[in-house]
């Protein structure tokens, strides 16, 4: 089989979503406003929880970061899927592919260590309520914060440096819309069994050491709002966690499934990609701010300022 080292290769081919250029151009106008949705959400919810100070609390403190790394995800893979919509051949230079994966790994596991933080953070809150304060300081806030995004960052560091030992053979195209690492697999001559044991090690580890953490957190917690006698406290128990259930559901059964199952380049793949790459971080920000009265409450002041802003402005 002809092969070369990947440093003489220096393109890939994503096939993208579709190969029907009126399917494109729908797809492109369905992915801009999506991003563009995606970074105004999420701007707004940082913005409104820095400028409203009752809402720096731990809660909100993880919120602005989720949102902030929502961000990053985000706009890690969207730009370059709008451009390649657009464009007749849809090709990644192999350095910025595998920055891609890179960045992917990374802003995955973040997101996967927030989550966990913030279950941690509901369970303290609900199970030690008079110790919240004195649990969830300042400083702990920002170790957990840093620690989730040294993890992550570590642990995509690990995958990648391996991964620039692999040699890619001719066929340089990838059936995805981004550049994953398992999509990369298929396409080297040189033996990836030590890759694929360190990608299923590190999908395990986040899968497992955060789900337990939620999953731990929230045994906890639902044991303590079943031992509150008032309905109402109950209610409003759960109703704080509700939020976070969901982001949780929608964020771990899409990656979870997608970096266990075997790459073949199927529609599954892609629809789970764009599930917790694309969809997660635009749905988020509604998620905390639907059913969060204090959000709403403060994004209604923060619109108002704005508007007198204008009116004094025009006067």
């Amino acid at each position: 089989m002809a092969s070369r080292n990947h440093s003489s290769i220096t393109e890939f081919i994503l096939l993208g979503l579709s190969a029907d250029r009126h399917v494109q151009v729908l797809l492109f106008v369905l992915f801009l406003i999506i991003y563009l949705l995606t970074l105004l959400g999420n701007l707004l919810i940082i913005l409104v929880i820095h400028t409203e100070s009752n809402l720096h609390t731990p809660m909100y403190f993880f919120l602005s970061h989720l949102s902030f790394q929502d961000l990053f995800y985000s706009s890690v893979t969207v730009p370059k899927l709008l451009e390649n919509l657009l464009s007749q051949r849809k090709a990644i230079s192999v350095e910025g592919c595998l920055a891609q994966v890179f960045f992917v790994s990374a802003t995955t596991g973040i997101e996967a260590c927030l989550l966990s933080v913030m279950a941690y953070d509901r369970y303290a809150a609900i199970c030690h309520p008079l110790l919240y304060g004195q649990v969830m300081n300042k400083q702990l806030c920002e170790r957990l914060v840093w620690g989730s995004w040294v993890v992550a960052f570590l642990d995509a560091l690990m995958n990648i440096l391996l991964a620039l030992s692999m040699d890619f053979c001719e066929v340089q195209t990838i059936h995805h819309y981004s550049c994953e690492l398992p999509s990369l697999f298929p396409l080297s001559c040189s033996d990836v069994s030590t890759n694929s044991a360190m990608l299923l090690c590190s999908a395990l580890l986040h899968a497992i050491g955060t789900c337990l953490l939620i999953f731990f957190s929230y045994v906890r917690i639902l044991s303590t709002i079943l031992s509150i006698s008032s309905t109402t406290g109950r209610s409003k128990a759960f109703f704080t966690c509700s939020s976070h259930l969901t982001a949780v559901t929608l964020f771990y059964a899409s990656a979870i499934v997608r970096y266990l199952m075997p790459t073949s380049g199927s529609p599954l793949e892609l629809i789970l990609s764009i599930q917790y790459s694309v969809i997660t971080p635009l749905v988020n920000p509604l998620i905390y701010s639907w059913k969060n009265k204090e959000v709403k409450a403060a994004l209604r002041r923060m619109m108002i300022k704005y508007l007198q802003c204008l009116s004094t402005e025009e006067i």
